[in-house]
Formats: structure tokens, sequence, C-alpha cells
């Protein structure tokens, strides 16, 4: 019936209910707002958050060397709260003896999540399971078992030198004696591109890193340096003088015909690229001071990125595709800074030049003087993984 044709006591009764039966509604639309407001909190994962992790002191004769280079390899990795047994959501355990490792990691109800057998020295069989225990609990990729090289010039003059990703059992890899610079590994760190100054005039050489064996590759006229090994290892970009002008060029990592990328009046240097090799990213001068441009793997125009300073070089392109670590000068000195591909501003985040990605593009290794360091990006912190070995520079890091 409409409220119409209700007499006065009817309408007021009528009126009552419709007050009534819109309050209870609001009370109930009120509560479940709250409700849903408490269910999102109780899911809230913020970036800092570290997972508790307890190692437990390994067996065997080895354990006691393998156990302090997992427990620095799962703190550098930065994803984790080393805490007493009791403490921990997951406890690392195992034993170690005779080149293999039997290690094993259990959850807090005592379940078993990861458990395997490995096989090598004290150092590697350490670094293989940190990195599979980062890949289990936090499903993203482990930088432990990764290789580094770089620059160094202990003995004198500049040579290259090559380590685990922490720096730790360092050794020469060049002894030329003039200008050894500009290293790139490879996939697997199986190869390593650099430039030479062994015969007089700046060359392209590829070390095979297992044996030492060492060819030259590239020596056209003039220069050609800066070599960046392709993601899947079978091509380099590379500057190269051969047409007058420093461009970027492609080659084979075994040498061969070299195919022009750019043309203009600037010089171009320092590629590096994209994860799916498709594209790089390069420095160059063309506009006047150095800046970072983009081009395809096929040629083609290129375009200048946005980056807001004004002295941009050393780019490296993070294996996710989502950002590029870089140099820029400003007040007379150099700084680390890294831009999102996606949009946004670039970012300072550390004093220093030369920065390479790590595979899980939340670390930065940079040099800073005589050192290099080690940059965990989600929480700050700074570690020093090479020193000691004279002025270093121009690290590269294998994925």
């Amino acid at each position: 019936m409409p409220a119409t044709d209700l007499d006065a006591g009817e309408q007021g009764l009528y009126t009552l209910r419709m007050m009534t039966r819109t309050l209870c509604f609001l009370l109930i639309f009120s509560l479940g707002l709250a409700a849903r407001a408490q269910d999102a909190a109780t899911i809230t994962v913020r970036k800092g958050d570290r997972v508790s992790l307890a190692v437990t002191p390994l067996g065997g004769p080895a354990g006691p060397a393998v156990t302090k280079v997992l427990q620095n390899d799962l703190d550098l990795s930065g994803w984790f709260q080393l805490v007493p047994d009791a403490r921990g959501s997951y406890l690392v355990g195992g034993t170690a003896a005779g080149g293999s490792l039997q290690g094993r990691v259990t959850d807090s109800s005592g379940a078993t999540i990861l458990a395997k057998t490995y096989r090598g020295n004290d150092r590697e069989v350490a670094h293989q399971f940190a990195d599979d225990i980062v890949e289990t609990i936090t499903g993203n990729p482990g930088i432990a078992t990764t290789k580094i090289a770089f620059v160094g010039t202990a003995s004198g003059p500049k040579e290259i030198y090559f380590a685990d990703y922490d720096g730790a059992s360092a050794r020469r890899l060049t002894s030329d004696r003039s200008i050894s610079v500009a290293p790139s590994l490879g996939p697997g760190a199986r190869q390593l591109a650099y430039t030479g100054y062994h015969e007089g005039y700046p060359d392209v050489y590829v070390i095979e890193v297992a044996s030492g064996a060492r060819q030259r590759v590239v020596k056209a006229p003039g220069t050609n340096s800066g070599a960046a090994i392709s993601p899947e290892g079978g091509k380099m970009a590379l500057t190269m003088s051969k047409d007058g002008n420093p461009e970027i060029y492609l080659t084979g990592l075994r040498g061969g015909m070299a195919r022009r990328l750019t043309r203009t009046r600037g010089v171009e240097s320092s590629p590096t690229w994209s994860p799916d090799g498709s594209e790089l990213i390069y420095s160059s001068d063309q506009g006047g001071s150095p800046q970072l441009y983009r081009i395809g793997a096929g040629g083609g125009g290129a375009r200048m990125l946005a980056t807001g300073f004004a002295y941009c070089t050393d780019p490296s392109w993070s294996p996710d595709g989502k950002k590029v670590a870089f140099t820029v000068r400003s007040g007379g000195g150099f700084s680390v800074a890294v831009l999102e591909l996606g949009g946004g501003a670039a970012r300072v985040v550390a004093s220093g030049q030369n920065p390479v990605w790590g595979r899980n593009s939340r670390h930065l290794i940079y040099s800073s003087g005589s050192n290099l360091n080690l940059l965990d990006l989600q929480n700050g912190r700074t570690t020093t993984i090479v020193s000691g070995l004279g002025k270093v520079s121009e690290p590269t890091w294998s994925l």
C-alpha cells in the first residue's frame, strides 16, 4: 500500500519503520567496512620486512668454515634476520665434509622445505645452499653463486681481477703490464670481454675464465672499447671509431662483421643490454654533455632518457628490466643514481661510480676510491667487499 493512502497513525508507524531499516542498513554497512579494513591490515607486508631465520652450526669437519660463509651469504642477501634457534621461522642445518654438503631447512612446525646435497669446495657449497634457501623461502633469485670482475692497480698498471660476489677469492686474470680496462662478464661468468692495450692500441679481448685462454676479437683501426656481452652470450655491443666517429656497434663474441647502430656527431659509449637482448641503453654527448639514450638492438632511432641530471654515464640495466643505474656528476664529485624506466624521477643512492646490478635487481656494486661497495637498495645497507688492491673501478657482475 502506498504511504499516501495511510491515516496519520499508520503514516507515523510507517515512517518509524523506514527509519529503523535505514539505520540498521547503515550500521551493517559500517561494520562491514571496518571488518574489511581489519582484514586488509592483516595481510599488509612492508617492504623492509625480513624473515627470521636460524642457522645452526653445521656438523662435519668442514662445518665451521661452511657455516661462516653461509651465514654471511644469508645476511648479505637482505631477506633474513638471523636469530637464535628458538626464535626462527625457519631452521637451517646440515653436515659438511669431504667436498660435500648435505643441507636441510625446516619450518617452525618441523616440516622439511629444502633438503639437498651439494658438491664442491667449502665456499661453493655454501653459496649454492644460500641461493637455494633464498629462492625457496622468498621466491627471489640469490646472488651468492655469482661472480664479479673489476679493474685494480695493486700490481701497478690497470689489470683485470676476478672474485666471488662478496670479493673473496680474488685473483688477477690479466698480466698485460699495460692497460686493461672495461671488463664485461658473460652468462655464468664463463667468458670475460675487456679492452686491452697489450698491442699498443685499444682492442677488445675475450678470456675463457676457467682456462685463462685469451683471444683478441676486435682489432679494427681506431678505438675499440667498452664491450658489453649480450644476455644470451653470443654478441657484444661496443664503441668503435673505425668509420671516424666513436659509435655503438654490434659484433659476435668472437668478432666478425661489426654492425653500426648509432650515427651522431657525438661520442657514444658504455652500452648496456636489456634483459631480453632487444634494446640497449648507452651514453652519448651528442647534445653537449653526456646523457643516456635508448635504442633497439636492430637499429633505428634513439631516444634520450629524462634523468634530470646534466651529466650521465656508465648505465647498467637491471635484470628485471625496470630500472637503470648510472653515474652522475654534480658538485665536483660522482654519485650513483637509479631511474625507474616506467616513470618517475631519478634518485641518487650512493657516492661513487660505475654501478652494476646483481641478478636480483635489488643489489648494486659500485666503485668508490680504493673500494668496491655492495649496496642493498631495499634496506640501504652498504658493505665494502673489495679493498687493498690499489685503486679499483669498473666492476662487472655475472647473472
